[in-house]
């Protein structure tokens, strides 16, 4: 795919068309995966690596029953762990990584999930997308989550040219959006990317957006 110049004054521009509109047609936008304090929300978002969020609650529902703090994670069993989260996929390397975070958030933070990227990073399987998503949603500090539509829509809407590296284009989304929205452009641009600006083909008739869009109804571009 051809890489295009981006005007980072247009893209800013097309970003505070499109935010309002995104507010308005998904008002309840926000984290799909289910928790009530952040080491649940660490472990679902771990496990929902190639895993659909919706299964990812289905498990959990049973999971956070059984598995209360980073001890009862830390205590368990490998294989124990590894069966219990199965059906999430690639349930090895997860359970070990779910096992090893919790043995740092033990040794290095008291028990309790870290509240600063920085921190976050040191934990296995935390990259800066799972760090984002712990960080905006269970402690209310701004992050951009830089998912697969995040990144596809990115590049429909021409907000940066590095729509193939999540790291470089959550830096660039982090000069064009502004700091209090960027956890919630985040959800806003996942919802309409499951709902309407979908992979295969984007339902650009129905798009409250279509307008801002500089490749809409232009299969060529997609």
């Amino acid at each position: 795919m051809t890489k295009i110049a981006i005007d980072k004054q247009v893209a800013q521009g097309r970003v505070k068309a499109i935010f309002p509109l995104l507010k308005k047609t998904y008002p309840n936008a926000k984290c799909a995966l289910e928790h009530s304090n952040p080491l649940e929300l660490l472990i679902a978002t771990i496990l929902s690596a190639q895993c659909t969020d919706v299964r990812v609650n289905i498990v959990t529902k049973t999971l956070f029953n059984k598995y209360k703090s980073a001890k009862d994670w830390a205590d368990a069993p490998l294989e124990q762990i590894e069966q219990d989260i199965k059906t999430t996929g690639f349930f090895r390397n997860k359970a070990f990584n779910i096992k090893t975070a919790c043995d740092t958030i033990i040794s290095d933070y008291g028990g309790n999930v870290p509240d600063s990227m920085d921190e976050l990073l040191k934990l296995n399987g935390v990259g800066r997308k799972t760090a984002n998503v712990v960080l905006g949603n269970a402690f209310g500090t701004p992050g951009i989550v830089c998912d697969t539509h995040v990144l596809r829509l990115s590049r429909r809407l021409e907000l940066s040219a590095n729509t193939n590296d999540a790291v470089k284009l959550e830096f660039d989304l982090m000069e064009i959006v502004p700091k209090k929205n960027w956890t919630l452009f985040s959800h806003l641009l996942v919802f309409h990317g499951r709902n309407i600006c979908k992979a295969r083909k984007p339902d650009c008739p129905n798009c409250s957006i279509a307008k801002h869009c500089p490749v809409a109804d232009n299969p060529k571009l997609w």
